[in-house]
């Protein structure tokens, strides 16, 4: 995760995650690129950045996706109990994770899908 730098999980086919490394760009904004498909995170990691968005895993699951429909997702319970199940969908099929996941080094974190959640880190 970050060490003093802007981190965003980046998937480079999706349009959402383009424009926000452009608008960091255009803010001069250094950062690094996690290309979550090909390197998932985990659990662990996870769990942290769940933390730092003040979020539940369902709150980043892309529910609409085709594998998430195959599991039975969308029916999934949605209490502390079922916590483990998501993040363990998440980090087994990282496709599922709403993107992209922007996280600065002062802890601040976003799924930056729109211009305004991005600004809002700074």
């Amino acid at each position: 995760m970050t060490s003093g730098q802007t981190e965003i999980w980046h998937n480079p086919r999706c349009t959402k995650s383009r424009n926000a490394t452009a608008r960091l760009d255009e803010a001069g904004v250094a950062y690094t690129v996690r290309r979550y498909l090909d390197d998932p995170p985990t659990v662990a990691e996870l769990r942290a950045v769940l933390k730092r968005l003040g979020a539940e895993p369902w709150d980043i699951t892309r529910t609409g996706e085709e594998i998430a429909k195959d599991l039975g997702m969308p029916g999934w319970g949605r209490t502390p109990a079922d916590r483990d199940k998501w993040l363990e969908a998440l980090a087994t099929h990282p496709k599922l994770i709403q993107r992209p996941i922007v996280l600065t080094p002062d802890g601040g974190a976003v799924v930056a899908r729109d211009e305004e959640t991005l600004r809002s880190l700074s």
